[in-house]
């Protein structure tokens, strides 16, 4: 089973952006979890990151026919952007929602989530163990 993981804005900034809201863990952190979470399942997880919309839109769209499942941390184009929720539309392939806040608790434009439309699942607030999470949920239903 192949899983591909995307991130949004910002996400590379993990560890200095905001601590008291994103915790001390680091994006290379993050990668690590990935690498560990795909050895222990035997899986294949590849991580893309950007700060352009347009250009996970594009990664999004390549997904189509390589990958099985798509875990997706849109960060702030969750509360804008339709583009990425067509996108995840467009090429049906299951997918899983991640924050690694609580979203539901912040302020009131976060509560929205354009690419929820579509996502099976969104696991928020559990911080970098919310990928773990949804990698194991994608494999348990899809593998």
């Amino acid at each position: 089973m192949k899983i591909l993981v995307i991130n949004g804005p910002n996400i590379n900034m993990l560890g200095i952006r905001e601590p008291d809201i994103y915790g001390k863990q680091t994006f290379s952190d993050l990668l690590d979890l990935l690498a560990r979470t795909a050895k222990e399942h035997a899986l294949t997880v590849d991580q893309f990151q950007s700060n352009h919309e347009g250009v996970i839109v594009d990664k999004i769209q390549s997904a189509y026919g390589v990958y099985n499942g798509i875990v997706i941390n849109p960060a702030a184009y969750t509360h804008t952007s339709v583009a990425i929720l067509d996108a995840l539309k467009s090429v049906a392939i299951p997918a899983v929602e991640v924050h690694i806040s609580n979203v539901d608790s912040r302020e009131e434009f976060r509560r929205f989530s354009y690419p929820a439309l579509y996502c099976e699942k969104t696991i928020k607030g559990k911080g970098l163990d919310g990928y773990r999470q949804a990698i194991i949920y994608l494999k348990e239903k899809y593998a």
